[in-house]
C-alpha cells in the first residue's frame, strides 16, 4: 500500500478535515503509541500504519 492510498482511505472513513486532524493527535497502540503522522515519518510501511488505523477505528473486514 503506498501512502497515497493510505489517506484516501483515512479520508473516505474520517472525512477531509478530521482524517488530518486524527492522524496527527490520536495514539495508536499497534504501533508503539506513535500518531499516524508519527509512525509514517518514522518509517513504519502505510500497509503497517492502515492496519493500526483499521483496529483503532473497528472497521469492517471488507476494508482491511
Amino acid at each position: 500500500m503506498r501512502e497515497a492510498e493510505l489517506w484516501e482511505r483515512m479520508t473516505r472513513h474520517l472525512g477531509p478535515a478530521y482524517a488530518r486532524v486524527w492522524a496527527a493527535q490520536y495514539v495508536l497502540a499497534a504501533v508503539d503509541g506513535r500518531t499516524v503522522e508519527e509512525a509514517l515519518a518514522d518509517g513504519v510501511p502505510a500497509k503497517v500504519v492502515w492496519r493500526a488505523v483499521w483496529e483503532a477505528l473497528e472497521l469492517p473486514p471488507s476494508e482491511r
